[in-house]
């Protein structure tokens, strides 16, 4: 790997660059492996941090799901290296949301948001550029549950992506919407938080993509620069006075960081927010010296396990006249007994939630944010809202795919546990059969983590997991 001569000469005089690490360690085949576990979706083995594999698991060798943890990543609680490598699209329990596979430097957002942000409110954030769902995930296990978190992309396929990954997550106060930056200036002040991974030359991603490598030029930096400027000039208004900023991406490039933090404070009339890494864990990750006080971070593969990143948090200053009606009084469905009566058969706790309906489906949403999302509605491209129940047909509930990966399902629902060969033959829609099961909807599990629907017919297994979606 030949790194380009421009890169390292813009790299000179940064703080704490070493160029003979640095070019050594893009040398390396074998990169950093990392996971990222869920809060919402533990499994036995993970209870207690520890995700190594059984004995069996081990047997499987380069096939075994998830790989045997080598240590917590020391600025994400549940992030963890793996030893090596694993084939995760053959795991179920990367299907059933148990773990999110996500890169150790960018996990260190959670670090920056429990230092800046106030997590204990219910606040409302906006993660901006967010698909595949790493940032998303991430955010969306600090948040309380009256909370709410916007995750947009524009590219509209992403947008599918990142609806499935949240999908996987379980949780109803997350809209997925797929909507030019410029789109949201018109909610003025409504943010509390925005979170911008900009796309950027990605030059800290050049160990995981020679096409990136193949790609980079001091052009293409300059470019990326005056396009994050617009994406974040664009959004601006929609962050509220006081509000955190919270801005990150995998480059090295001076130009795409640090000169984007100085823009911001110039001309938007922001102020840096420091981050104070008292750990003795963390300073060692980070290869700092006795204390950690800084307003941005840089991470180099040479002095971290991970990949290049860079990340800084800032307050947004100057105040916006809000426009954008914050809150309402919560739409109740009492009246609409019937349908409660059949969600009540699927949701736990229905009586505490509410639901709107679109197109004949159904989405179940806390009551706290009812209003809030109808008014989105009428602003933004809306790709996922809650957790789609499915359809009524008669007296009875179709359930959708959200449902069955969703934290809400009633215990009372049929359960069918599949063995890990049950499971891989569910997720690539192959015929199997299944001994002695109940007739009728029944949610197929894996470690007790929903998959997905099956209908368990006198002589066959209808398999409702989504066709798009299998492996």
């Amino acid at each position: 790997m030949k790194i380009p001569q421009a890169l390292i000469d813009s790299l000179q005089n940064m703080k704490d660059f070493q160029e003979e690490a640095f070019m050594k360690v893009h040398q390396q085949t074998v990169l950093p492996t990392s996971i990222r576990l869920s809060p919402f979706k533990p499994i036995e083995k993970w209870k207690n941090g520890d995700a190594s594999p059984s004995q069996q698991e081990r047997d499987l060798g380069a096939n075994e799901p998830t790989g045997e943890v080598v240590s917590q990543i020391p600025w994400c609680e549940k992030g963890r290296y793996l030893a090596t490598r694993s084939k995760f699209t053959f795991d179920p329990l990367l299907h059933a949301g148990a773990y999110f596979v996500q890169e150790a430097s960018a996990m260190f957002l959670e670090t920056v948001l429990k230092q800046t942000v106030d997590l204990s409110k219910d606040i409302k954030v906006l993660d901006l550029c967010a698909a595949p769902g790493g940032s998303s995930t991430l955010i969306n296990s600090l948040l309380t549950p009256e909370s709410l978190l916007i995750s947009n992309e524009v590219i509209r396929s992403r947008a599918n992506i990142l609806s499935d990954n949240l999908t996987r997550w379980g949780t109803m106060n997350t809209v997925v919407t797929n909507n030019d930056p410029k789109d949201f200036a018109r909610l003025t002040g409504f943010f509390d938080v925005l979170v911008i991974d900009a796309p950027s030359s990605d030059s800290g991603l050049f160990r995981k993509s020679s096409e990136i490598l193949k790609e980079w030029s001091l052009e293409n930096v300059t470019t990326c620069a005056l396009r994050q400027k617009r994406i974040i000039g664009d959004i601006w208004a929609s962050l509220k006075d006081g509000g955190t900023l919270i801005y990150s991406m995998a480059s090295y490039s001076k130009a795409e960081n640090e000169d984007i933090i100085d823009w911001i404070c110039e001309e938007l009339g922001a102020s840096n927010l420091t981050i104070n890494i008292d750990n003795p864990i963390l300073q060692a990750g980070l290869n700092a010296e006795a204390s950690l006080t800084q307003s941005s971070f840089r991470f180099y593969p040479d002095q971290i396990k991970g990949e290049g990143f860079f990340i800084a948090a800032l307050k947004k200053q100057n105040p916006e006249k809000e426009t954008f009606v914050r809150s309402g009084k919560p739409i109740k469905n009492n009246s609409r007994r019937t349908e409660r009566e059949i969600f009540r058969t699927w949701v736990d706790d229905i009586d505490n939630f509410t639901w709107f309906d679109k197109n004949e489906d159904y989405f179940l949403i806390n009551p706290e944010h009812e209003h809030t999302i109808r008014l989105l509605q009428s602003s933004l491209s809306i790709r996922k809202a809650g957790v789609k129940m499915g359809k009524i047909a008669g007296k009875d509930l179709i359930p959708d795919h959200e449902l069955a990966l969703s934290l809400y399902l009633s215990e009372n629902i049929n359960r069918r546990e599949l063995t890990r060969e049950e499971a891989i033959s569910y997720l690539r829609k192959d015929d199997f059969t299944l001994e002695q099961a109940q007739k009728g909807w029944s949610l197929m599990t894996f470690e007790n983590l929903g998959l997905g629907w099956a209908k368990i017919l006198q002589n066959r297994i209808n398999n409702y997991y989504p066709k798009e979606l299998k492996i």
